[in-house]
């Protein structure tokens, strides 16, 4: 599928451009802020190729892996073709309780996923400079050195400005207003008033002398007053001095407010998450780092890694550096690529060698979503490689104080964000722990792969890797209670030939079908009347109930399964309505197929009356048969 194929069956599984209240992207998912959650098809999203997983929660994340950009723009695309699609009269989900988990995290997403590429590019670039200093190359003292220092600190320094615009964004108020509201904070005449010996005082009030560089918080509150102030104003306002007097009352109003209260206010809070994150690994101290590494894993799979971004900037801000995620995200990303290179070292399966090298390769860079949904979650015993990889790496980092000088993903490329011109160590330690993260996972994920064991491999149906019956044969249950018929009985030449595949057909006296073999659904019509499984063994079977019943549109049949989904043996597929069937004038004879006979001897086993479970037909491998 295409890019905008993709797109537009992305778009239509979240329930329509209509059901989208807002769409952001970080590095490989979108995030769907949805107006009914229901609306949302979880089965059809999975089934779309190109798409890695999906998540549903507070929001509902689709992962589609590097391509995220151009997906989100196709997307974005096809929702401008709405209304309200991508204008100020976007569809908005009401308040409530029940989705309060969800509005928090999609505004913190809204608002810190945008601004990540300034402040990582400005960390590992602040980095760089530092590791040249330390090796001798430029001298910190140098006006090289303090020129191109200047860099990476104005973002820093204006970060208080990249959040009103975000947050203004977000909650789609003026941004040029929003900016020059909160500019007044890190404005050099103000700033040097405020920070003088004595203070400074507005009308007999004295203004709180507050270092508002590289502070977030502050920010946010003054654009969420922004927010209510201008929406309240432009309702009351005369259209002919709106465009002047809206601003001015949202200046009036909001600066003092943001000098005096919300500014103040917006820093304690930022202490206070410091506080919290300093406060838990002091108490803790490497335990801390080891815990959160081993439960990274779980955590990003539901996507809520992002409510660590607050905190962790606000630690770096007050403390210039942080030890405590960025440390334990190290140990957890370089063990999903070491787990992954160890599976692909140990699986006969092409593909999932083919998939395990390149999402391995991802997280050795920092994008650990297509090593989790492609490889890890799926299957245990990679799991478990990884949770201790990233324990150990964890624990030995926490133990040598590891700390991490910039907010970006760590990984090989970013590994200078370890760097510090005071403490060689720090940067030595942090390499040892990305090498024992990635030796300690590959190893035991080499050591512990089974493909038989593979959740993976049962899911693609590869037979060359799961391990195949005794003898190469096996046998396929009834799927439905009825009377057994030769295909050459069946009223229909396609069937009765041999043309689609061999077996027998069954005369049903009940709706019921159940699955004959132990394996993964690769065809559901999307008229429900027939079934393809991939057997584990790698038989491929066909169940078409009835004849011509494609022309009645799905309407006597029930699904109970999906595209992908794993079935055993006995596990309801379908419920059909026989009698709708017959009173339609339509045939409900039901041909068993196994559509690759040149693989497999099939042998009829069942005749006459059958029950559902009972054995119909007996297959054998003929490459097997040659061999003996």
């Amino acid at each position: 599928m295409s890019t905008q194929e993709n797109a537009k069956a992305i778009l239509e599984h979240v329930g329509g451009a209509e059901n989208v209240s807002r769409l952001q992207h970080c590095s490989t998912r979108l995030r769907f802020a949805l107006a009914d959650d229901s609306k949302a098809n979880e089965a059809a999203l999975k089934a779309i190729p190109g798409v890695i997983g999906v998540v549903k929660g507070p929001q509902t994340q689709v992962i589609v892996g590097s391509k995220v950009a151009e997906v989100f723009d196709a997307v974005e695309k096809l929702r401008g073709g709405q209304a309200g699609a991508d204008s100020g009269t976007q569809t908005r989900r009401p308040l409530s309780w029940k989705h309060s988990g969800s509005t928090v995290m999609d505004f913190i997403v809204s608002v810190f996923t945008p601004i990540i590429p300034a402040i990582a590019g400005a960390g590992i670039f602040k980095s760089l400079l530092v590791l040249a200093s330390a090796v001798g190359w430029i001298s910190p003292a140098s006006d090289n050195f303090k020129l191109l220092s200047a860099i990476p600190d104005a973002v820093f320094g204006f970060l208080p400005l990249l959040v009103a615009y975000t947050a203004a964004k977000k909650l789609d108020v003026n941004r040029p207003l929003a900016l020059g509201i909160v500019g007044v904070l890190v404005f050099p005449p103000f700033t040097a008033l405020v920070s003088r010996e004595g203070g400074i005082q507005l009308f007999g009030l004295g203004v709180p002398t507050v270092p508002y560089n590289a502070q977030v918080f502050p920010s946010i509150l003054a654009v969420l007053l922004l927010s209510v102030v201008e929406r309240a104003f432009t309702k009351i306002t005369p259209g002919p001095i709106r465009i002047f007097f809206v601003p001015l009352m949202c200046i009036i109003i909001v600066v003092p407010a943001t000098i005096f209260l919300l500014g103040p206010l917006g820093y304690q809070l930022g202490v206070l998450l410091t506080a919290a994150m300093i406060g838990l690994y002091n108490t803790l101290g490497w335990v801390a780092v080891m815990l959160l590494a081993g439960v990274l894993p779980l955590v990003i799979s539901v996507g809520m890694h992002k409510a660590f971004i607050p905190p962790t900037i606000a630690t770096m801000a007050s403390a210039g550096k942080e030890s405590f995620y960025l440390v334990a995200s190290l140990a957890h990303n370089i063990s999903e690529a070491g787990a992954t290179f160890g599976v692909a070292l140990r699986t006969k399966s092409t593909t999932l060698r083919a998939t395990a090298l390149s999402a391995g390769v991802s997280a050795l860079f920092g994008i650990t979503e297509p090593a989790l949904y492609g490889v890890t979650l799926q299957n245990r015993r990679a799991l478990i490689s990884v949770i201790i990889g990233s324990m150990s790496a964890g624990a030995y980092m926490g133990l040598t104080h590891v700390a991490g000088f910039a907010v970006v993903g760590p990984g090989l490329a970013s590994i200078s964000l370890f760097v510090d011109a005071a403490n060689p160590w720090n940067f030595v330690n942090a390499l040892i722990g990305l090498g024992i993260a990635l030796v300690v996972s590959f190893v035991l994920a080499a050591i512990l792969w089974r493909d038989t064991d593979s959740a993976t491999l049962r899911v693609l149906g590869d037979s060359h890797a799961l391990k195949e019956p005794a003898h190469g044969s096996g046998h396929l249950a009834s799927p439905m209670t009825g009377v057994v018929i030769p295909l050459a009985e069946v009223d229909d030449s396609v069937f009765s030939a041999g043309i689609i595949g061999e077996g027998v057909a069954i005369r049903p006296t009940n709706g019921t079908v159940r699955s004959p073999i132990a394996g993964v659904v690769t065809v559901l019509m999307d008229s429900k009347h027939a079934i393809g499984i991939r057997g584990d063994d790698g038989v491929e079977v066909l169940i078409h109930v009835g004849i011509d019943t494609v022309q009645l549109e799905g309407a006597p049949f029930t699904a109970h399964i999906a595209v992908r989904d794993r079935v055993e043996v006995g596990q309801l597929l379908l419920d059909v309505d026989l009698d709708a069937i017959t009173a339609a004038g339509y045939d409900t004879t039901t041909p068993v197929l196994v559509v690759n006979p040149k693989k497999y001897t099939v042998t009829v086993d069942g005749s006459g009356s059958v029950k559902a479970g009972q054995v119909l037909l007996t297959t054998r491998s003929k490459e097997k048969e040659l061999v003996k």
